[in-house]
């Protein structure tokens, strides 16, 4: 799982770096519209074009009687009822396409998070990095070491959550810092990526110590040490200032996406 990760997030990183000249927005946009792009050509190629437009055609048929005999319930009743009837027809029909692209989707938006999703921390802020434990712990035993960064101060901590299973740090940048935390657990070093500043970039989420789990997480390696199950840093949310609005990236993306696609649909003949 480390190793697909990686590729993935690489390629993206060099994407992402390929944009280092503009606002985050204007890469985004770019992507977006090219993942449209790449969503219409796989409805076209999975969907069966012939009965969509059929359906479609049922559907229009069935809200231009809506309109016209709106005055006769036993006409308004059949055209809800076929209506009703080409909608369900229609949704299993872009069932198979929306199948194909969920995985590559899914996979591609959570390797997003980590450039767009979360801000750096603010220099001058305290943050909270708390690392959970494995079920084993002995929360008696020495607590984990942390030595941070130059540019980051340890203000606090470790403070144990027995219960939870967790223990948490005080930290708080001075500068402009991209580097990693160091935590030392049972004698095994365990590294953590650290972000702070004004400018947006790539920005780890949770370190997590599972396979299975990297695939949600997928920003970093998974953690070596038995003793640790998962790392976080609770970063602050991003925003892109577009058209003089902060939007979150997430609505943006499907925004531009969902509107590339219309409008691409007759130049590539596909039926929506």
């Amino acid at each position: 799982m480390d190793l697909f990760n990686s590729i993935f997030g690489s390629l993206l990183r060099v994407y992402y770096a390929a944009f280092s000249w503009a606002p985050p927005a204007v890469g985004l946009t770019v992507l977006s519209a090219v993942v449209g792009v790449a969503m219409l050509w796989v409805f076209s190629k999975t969907s069966d074009q012939a009965r969509m437009k059929v359906v479609k055609n049922k559907v229009w048929a069935a809200l231009f009687e809506l309109r016209v005999y709106v005055d006769e319930p036993r006409v308004t009743w059949r055209a809800q009822k076929s209506l009703f009837i080409a909608n369900l027809k229609y949704m299993g029909l872009a069932l198979r396409p929306a199948l194909w692209m969920i995985v590559p989707m899914g996979l591609l938006l959570l390797h997003l998070e980590a450039f767009y999703a979360r801000a750096p921390l603010p220099v001058g802020r305290e943050a909270i990095v708390t690392m959970g434990m494995s079920p084993d712990w002995n929360p008696a035993a020495p607590a984990p070491e942390l030595t941070a960064p130059a540019g980051v101060k340890v203000s606090g901590g470790p403070v144990r959550a027995v219960d939870a299973r967790e223990v948490s740090w005080r930290i708080q940048p001075v500068g402009e810092v991209s580097g990693k935390l160091t935590f030392v657990v049972d004698g095994q070093p365990v590294e953590k990526a650290i972000e702070a500043g004004t400018r947006q970039r790539f920005v780890a989420g949770r370190s997590v110590r599972s396979a299975i789990q990297a695939l949600w997480t997928p920003d970093e390696k998974t953690i070596p040490s038995p003793r640790v199950e998962w790392i976080e840093i609770r970063y602050p949310e991003a925003s892109l200032p577009i058209l003089g609005l902060q939007w979150n990236w997430l609505v943006w993306f499907f925004v531009v996406s969902v509107v590339a696609a219309l409008l691409l649909k007759k130049r590539f003949g596909v039926v929506i």
